[in-house]
């Protein structure tokens, strides 16, 4: 299933998403668990009367909540999560992003190996407070240029397996591997850890247009492993309707091994 990501809230776009043949749309859980409790309800009865779910979100976490470092709050992000998985959970959510490089990145002068334990051990709880929704967190790889931890798939492979929870996967970005020139091999060494998927094409992170070399490595390496699961689109545009159109047909293409 291939849906396109907004940076934005994303509720503007809600009623074209099945007109443009999406199956799903992912919206961003800080900015829904931000709206008060009338709106999110108005936002909540517009995703279900325009016949579409909310698989995903991302932005999980606002920036002002800390993992890493001498101020990070567990307590309060703890808090902030059972919050916000219970409005995830009333749209539907089966998978959240952790990404928030704001939240997550390590201060100056302080420990990476204990900011990598503060980590695991705040993935850990998440983990727990996910099952209870049936929803699975999925830790997202961010290049140097957004994060300065887990800055590889690589990187979240290894992160996922020390939390070593069954709600606490693995996510894809074939932007963020192209940044990082990555290797798309990694795809079949995480195999059956990964379990949501971010594409874009080239630096600009463009919606899909046409051919993408380095995107057709990923999507096979994912179809070689037999990847069946959700892969967002999460890249700009200045013309939304047009390019998400093509974007779905080009994504079709590839994922049917057309372009190889």
């Amino acid at each position: 299933m291939i849906t396109p990501v907004r940076d934005t809230i994303g509720i503007e776009i809600i009623e074209k998403m099945p007109g443009l043949g999406f199956d799903y749309i992912e919206l961003s859980l800080r900015d829904l668990a931000a709206a008060p409790a009338a709106l999110f309800d108005a936002m909540a009865r517009r995703i279900a009367a325009a016949g579409i779910s909310c698989e995903a979100c991302n932005n999980f976490f606002p920036p002002s909540l800390r993992f890493t470092g001498a101020e990070a709050n567990p307590t309060a992000a703890l808090s902030y999560a059972e919050r916000s998985l219970e409005r995830a959970d009333r749209l539907g959510a089966k998978s959240i992003v952790f990404g928030s490089a704001g939240s997550r990145n390590v201060p100056p002068g302080f420990s990476h190996d204990t900011a990598w334990k503060q980590l695991v051990e705040l993935l850990q709880k998440l983990g727990s407070l996910a099952a209870r929704h049936g929803i699975t967190i999925v830790i997202e790889h961010l290049n140097r240029q957004e994060s300065n931890i887990v800055n590889s798939a690589a990187e979240g492979l290894r992160l996922q397996q020390a939390v070593d929870h069954p709600n606490v996967q693995l996510l894809i970005d074939s932007y963020h591997l192209l940044r990082e020139a990555e290797n798309p091999e990694i795809v079949r060494q995480a195999g059956a850890a990964i379990r949501h998927v971010h594409c874009a094409s080239g630096m600009e992170r463009r919606f899909p247009s046409g051919t993408d070399a380095q995107l057709a490595a990923v999507i096979g390496h994912l179809r070689q492993i037999g990847y069946a699961g959700r892969c967002s689109i999460e890249a700009y545009t200045s013309d939304f309707p047009h390019d998400a159109r093509q974007s779905l047909l080009v994504l079709k293409r590839i994922w049917e091994g057309k372009d190889e």
